[in-house]
């Protein structure tokens, strides 16, 4: 079929995972009836011959993590991003610097909490955070957490936001119970928000909203509770049910 987007080409770079929840192959002959062609990318092959691309989408964040320690990925990473700059007139989703950020929670948290000292408004509010970086830390880290002007339950993340081992997480909720977190992580104070939360897609100048469940509402302060570990694909998922979603009626009304 003829059109305004025939001849455009597509690369991909997913998983088999990512392509299956993605329903890739649907995708792909979507696109074909509308004159575009859905390249699948292989990043162990130079990347020239396999173009031209319009668009490349993406999701290297496990090459990302592991670049941090494998040379062979890190190669494949420097190869990508030098098809990318040397061909500006692709659009690439996500850009490689953007992503690496976003997978580092120190990083990550370090921009909100900028942004939300510049704007002093509504607009953006990021609660205070600790970035714990080694086991040394735990002899200060009851002190700093209140120096810091964190406040009780706290929720602990791991500091990479990739992997299984990033969606493990705890809501602690007294000084005694700072002993059960696994550095590298961070530490933010948990703002209760009704067991609901937004997660926004962002394309150029266009967003998509969904809404997600999340974590119930706790009583602020400390308290004797034992530390909840918990995975967040079993809590925040559209399909996810758990005892930690579930809002009371005392909880739907605000108290």
């Amino acid at each position: 079929m003829s059109g305004p987007m025939s001849g455009r080409r597509v690369g991909f770079c997913l998983s088999d995972k990512k392509r299956r929840r993605m329903n890739l192959d649907a995708f792909a002959e979507f696109c074909a009836a509308h004159g575009v062609e859905v390249v699948e990318i292989d990043l162990t092959q130079p990347l020239t011959p396999q173009g031209p691309f319009n668009v490349i989408v993406h999701k290297l964040s496990d090459v990302i993590v592991e670049a941090e320690h494998d040379s062979q990925s890190q190669q494949l990473l420097a190869n990508f991003q030098s098809y990318v700059s040397s061909h500006p007139g692709t659009v690439l989703l996500d850009p490689l610097p953007a992503m690496t950020q976003l997978l580092d929670r120190f990083a990550s948290y370090g921009i909100m909490s900028k942004l939300h000292n510049s704007l002093r408004d509504w607009r953006i509010c990021s609660p205070p955070y600790l970035e714990v970086h080694s086991a040394a830390d735990l002899s200060s880290i009851e002190q700093t957490v209140t120096t810091r002007g964190l406040s009780f339950p706290l929720i602990c993340k791991t500091r990479v936001a990739h992997g299984s081992l990033s969606h493990e997480m705890s809501l602690i909720f007294s000084a005694g119970s700072l002993a059960d977190i696994h550095p590298p992580c961070v530490l933010q104070s948990f703002v209760n928000h009704g067991a609901v939360l937004h997660k926004v897609f962002v394309v150029g100048d266009k967003y998509f909203c969904v809404e997600r469940p999340s974590l119930k509402n706790f009583p602020s302060g400390p308290c004797d509770r034992k530390t909840i570990f918990f995975n967040s694909h079993q809590v925040s998922k559209p399909e996810s049910s758990s005892d930690l979603t579930a809002v009371s009626i005392r909880n739907k009304k605000g108290h």
